[in-house]
């Protein structure tokens, strides 16, 4: 199948994002759309959202979905005075992990705003907007004041000591926070992102919430830029599981784009421009997009901001970032050929095995989703990729 008769498939767009963000900690692509190759993706699709219903913690709704869960976690947050009812459990574990969740519901609103229509096509936006707002609604009690944050519920150390379903748990259920004396900028500009991008979301279908996303989103920017550090370092409890491997200048820069998108504000847009040479996200060495490292979705969402909003037409650094974005395009599409450690199962469906475990599974030289989303963008501007090779049309 080529990569026109791919584009004519909505759905393979929506199958390969939200497959590629079905788990808090892992970044896999899939796409197609039912019948293409006998394999029904549209099961897949439906059973990707579903999972989010699976992994619910907190007292679940009438609509529940997933009828073997039950309440569970009812006293998160009692210990320490907070409400911290609700979110998502990381996987098999019951531990409520700040940074891959809130990862996991910047790429889930990603794909909504790009994707909704097709989404809605399929009967599956209610299903996505309701695990996007599950997610935001911890948030919301998590950032308990504007510089702090609570991270984790749960001690993944005693937690994987004991197999047991998450309505009976025993183990520690302690909590968490970032705050001024123990920053995390990762983790807070992370939040900002996943709080900007779902304002986006809810801006028509929920014109109340939206703003209040965007109030938390702002404030955990602030925050995540005037108290700097590596959350990991002030919560030495995540080190073994979710460790800031990549630091938190990417995070920085992220939660920045977001906001501009989110807000159309020029603070947002100044900063990203001013700031990106100096926090690194202008470097060509970007092998991974993951919950950890996150400077390739900046110069994809940054080029695309270019090509949405006049004001980011007149700086120089989205333009850099869309040339960059350009070379992982032609990469990308050798990609299944030409790095070793590649699996690729069924037609379109890839992920790497690097011998390490599924938290920090990935896909090299950007991940193989934003060509097709990045693509779309190419067409609605008439752009083309320049290359050594020649010029690739979107098509």
């Amino acid at each position: 199948m080529t990569v026109k008769e791919i584009h004519r498939h909505k759905r393979w767009h929506l199958l390969l994002i939200l497959i590629t963000i079905s788990s808090a900690a892992s970044l896999i692509g899939v796409s197609s759309e039912t019948g293409v190759g006998g394999f029904d993706y549209g099961e897949a699709l439906s059973k990707s959202l579903l999972y989010f219903e699976a992994q619910r913690s907190g007292r679940l709704p009438y609509n529940q979905r997933v009828t073997w869960r039950d309440h569970s976690g009812l006293t998160d947050g009692l210990e320490q005075g907070v409400d911290l009812v609700g979110g998502y459990h990381d996987a098999g574990d019951h531990v409520k992990f700040g940074l891959p969740m809130a990862f996991t519901v910047t790429m889930l609103s990603w794909s909504v705003i790009e994707y909704g229509d097709s989404l809605a096509s399929t009967g599956e936006l209610s299903h996505a907007l309701e695990a996007i707002k599950w997610g935001t609604d911890y948030f919301i009690k998590a950032h308990t004041s504007p510089n702090v944050l609570w991270a984790e519920v749960g001690d993944g150390d005693t937690d994987h000591y004991c197999w047991q379903r998450p309505e009976d748990m025993t183990t520690s259920r302690r909590a968490f926070k970032i705050d001024e004396n123990n920053p995390g900028s990762d983790l807070a500009r992370e939040t900002a992102a996943a709080m900007a991008a779902a304002s986006i979301v809810f801006r028509t279908t929920n014109p109340h919430y939206s703003p209040l996303l965007l109030h938390h989103a702002q404030q955990l920017f602030e925050f995540g830029d005037k108290y700097r550090g590596k959350y990991d370092e002030s919560l030495r409890v995540v080190k073994s599981y979710y460790a800031s491997v990549s630091g938190y200048m990417d995070e920085l820069l992220w939660g920045a784009t977001w906001l501009s998108r989110a807000t159309d504000n020029d603070h947002y847009i100044s900063y990203v421009v001013d700031m990106a040479h100096q926090l690194g996200g202008l470097s060509w060495a970007m092998s991974e997009f993951s919950w950890d490292v996150k400077f390739a979705g900046v110069q994809l969402l940054a080029s695309m901001n270019r090509i949405l909003n006049k004001k980011y037409k007149n700086h120089l650094l989205p333009e850099k970032c869309k040339k960059k974005t350009k070379k992982y395009q032609i990469i990308i599409r050798y990609i299944s050929h030409t790095i070793s450690n590649i699996q690729q199962l069924f037609k379109y469906f890839i992920f790497v095995c690097n011998n390490i475990n599924i938290k920090k599974f990935k896909i090299n030289k950007f991940s193989f989703l934003e060509k097709f989303r990045y693509s779309d963008h190419l067409r609605k501007s008439n752009s083309n990729l320049e290359c050594h090779e020649g010029t690739v049309t979107p098509d």
